[in-house]
């Protein structure tokens, strides 16, 4: 006689695995008005890039005699489409080439939102566990009313006096302060036409993790890499794969660290990034495969999430102006 054995269905998620490269270089994550400017715009992208990603490829074989390193390029469908895919593509895949740069996988910014009828962005908010800065009391608001995340304690509301002066003025301070603070508030979202509209920091959060190997949905990978078959790209962004390998590299997709190469009017936008990174409570099944793959190739990554993400910023020539989305 054998005994049934019941058990929540919740209690047998498994988180699989995926595969994964020593590092994931993106080059390029560029607005809709780059691209108006025409392939001469990311020719001079291209060829800025290419100096960096020898660099970049230098680098990460002092960690490993044999890196695996696999590139990606971001085209931003979210904010603003312009154009299609059929026309986009081919320009950007033509002046990578130029530069002597192969792009192995092409993301759409809007997967980062939605993949495969997939919430990732608003399953990631689910994640989000807010840093409480010290003497807090729970009187603010969490972020998941206010749509924005800080790291520390905001400047509190000010008092007036009967003439007018304000009273009782404190300064905001960063929880983990050095000295002096460093603050940040950062918007996840807004609400648009009675939809949400995630910002570009959180949307470029979303993408590191799925970069990293960390992106999980009820414990199975979320924006796998389909082969392109060749052939024209479709006129509609929305038959474009969220994610397409376009070579036959065998560097995954996915790795062990990031490195993003972009203009420096970024920089704003990917402090912002990491400030999001640090307070995302990663899957702790994906977070223990990487760490154990990682120590058995010897390439051990670091314990904080955003400092498996580095950067290079380049000066743009003529100076661009910040980047906004559109």
């Amino acid at each position: 006689m054998t005994e049934a054995v019941f058990r929540e269905s919740t209690a047998q998620t498994r988180t699989q695995s995926v595969p994964l490269a020593h590092l994931s270089v993106e080059l390029g994550h560029l607005y809709m008005e780059d691209f108006e400017a025409g392939p001469e715009r990311l020719g001079e992208h291209f060829a800025e890039v290419r100096v960096w990603a020898d660099a970049v490829r230098a680098s990460a074989a002092r960690r490993s005699k044999r890196p695996r390193v696999s590139t990606c390029f971001l085209i931003d469908d979210y904010f603003t489409r312009f154009s299609t895919p059929a026309e986009l593509i081919p320009m950007v895949l033509k002046e990578a080439e130029r530069a002597g740069l192969v792009i192995d996988y092409l993301a759409r910014e809007s997967a980062c939102a939605v993949a495969d009828r997939i919430e990732l962005a608003e399953s990631v908010t689910h994640r989000l566990v807010e840093s409480p800065p010290p003497g807090s009391h729970g009187s603010r608001p969490s972020v998941s009313h206010t749509g924005w995340l800080a790291n520390g304690q905001r400047t509190p509301s000010t008092r007036r006096s009967a003439l007018g002066e304000i009273k009782g003025w404190e300064p905001p301070q960063e929880t983990a302060a050095r000295n002096h603070s460093v603050f940040m508030d950062v918007e996840l979202w807004s609400e648009k036409d009675g939809r949400r509209l995630w910002s570009c920091p959180f949307l470029a959060a979303v993408w590191q993790l799925a970069r990293l190997g960390l992106l999980r949905h009820l414990g199975e990978p979320v924006l796998v890499p389909t082969p392109w078959a060749g052939g024209d790209f479709p006129h509609d962004w929305d038959r474009l794969p969220p994610l397409t390998r376009l070579t036959d590299t065998k560097a995954a997709f996915s790795a062990y660290r990031t490195c993003t190469l972009m203009p420096n009017r970024f920089l704003a936008v990917e402090d912002a990034v990491r400030l999001v990174l640090d307070q995302i409570d990663v899957d702790a099944g994906a977070l223990r495969q990487v760490a154990e793959r990682s120590a058995a190739e010897g390439v051990p990554v670091p314990a904080a999430v955003a400092q498996r993400a580095t950067y290079v910023f380049y000066e743009e020539p003529g100076g661009s102006s910040t980047a906004e989305e559109t």
